[in-house]
């Protein structure tokens, strides 16, 4: 019983883990959204268009590839934000507040520490320069300058750095990812995949280099084999089928 529900929880862990899988289920869950509900669903489908392309696909990738590093940075970002909204609230509150007009209520945006913080996040990171662009001009206050220091670090940290980082590493990736494909095509175009010799070797002999890997060494009957092993019982492994498996495990 125990290997079974052990068995159960591994297909469902890769199953659930596997990119393609979930996106296809979000694909149905979009299709039948769309029959049942609304036909704006089906706008979610052109997603399909850009996963068509390879290289629309590869900027997609770029932002997946360092996830866990970009992940790590807006939990910094949070922390530092959340820093600043702590400044705010306890010092520079006044300045958050906007007069109401026709008798209205003042626009209180930092009147507690949730509002505080989600107003840095909200209007602080989008803007340019800023949560200072966002706020009355300290010009003539008692707190001028802690305000005027306070407006800068906000932009050099959050801004400048932060910011710079998050696209940093996505343009990292990408730039990655395109280098790796160019660099795995070369390979390919002008080397042998299962031998390893080079084109220019071949290319000195009659048959020639591409009759080498569409005929010789095809890399989709390679492939196949590999799977037939994996597939095959390996107590009816014959001796040559026993060492390729041994050397495909202890690759």
């Amino acid at each position: 019983m125990a290997p079974f529900r052990y068995t159960c929880w591994l297909w469902i862990g890769v199953i659930m883990t596997n990119a393609q899988f979930l996106y296809r289920v979000f694909y149905l869950l979009c299709s039948a959204c769309g029959v049942f509900i609304s036909p704006f669903f089906y706008a979610f489908h052109l997603i399909d268009v850009v996963l068509s392309f390879p290289m629309l696909k590869a900027i997609l990738q770029s932002v997946t590839h360092n996830l866990q590093q970009l992940i790590l940075t807006i939990m910094m970002m949070l922390v530092v934000v959340y820093l600043y909204a702590v400044l705010a609230f306890n010092f520079f509150r006044k300045f958050y507040v906007q007069e109401g007009e026709d008798g209205e209520e003042p626009d209180r945006k930092c009147h507690n520490m949730l509002t505080c913080f989600i107003y840095h996040f909200y209007a602080g990171v989008r803007a340019g320069g800023g949560i200072g662009d966002e706020l009355e001009p300290p010009y003539g206050d008692e707190l001028e300058y802690p305000r005027m220091f306070y407006d800068i670090s906000f932009f050099l940290f959050v801004i400048i750095i932060l910011l710079a980082i998050m696209q940093g590493l996505i343009i990292d990736a990408f730039g990655e990812l395109r280098d790796q494909q160019e660099s795995a095509t070369e390979k390919l175009e002008s080397s042998c995949f299962i031998c390893d010799i080079g084109k220019e070797t071949f290319d000195r002999m009659p048959r020639g280099f591409e009759i080498h890997v569409t005929k010789e060494h095809n890399f989709a009957n390679y492939l196949f084999f590999l799977q037939h092993l994996v597939n095959k019982d390996e107590t009816e492994y014959t001796g040559q089928e026993t060492y390729v498996r041994e050397k495909y495990d202890n690759r």
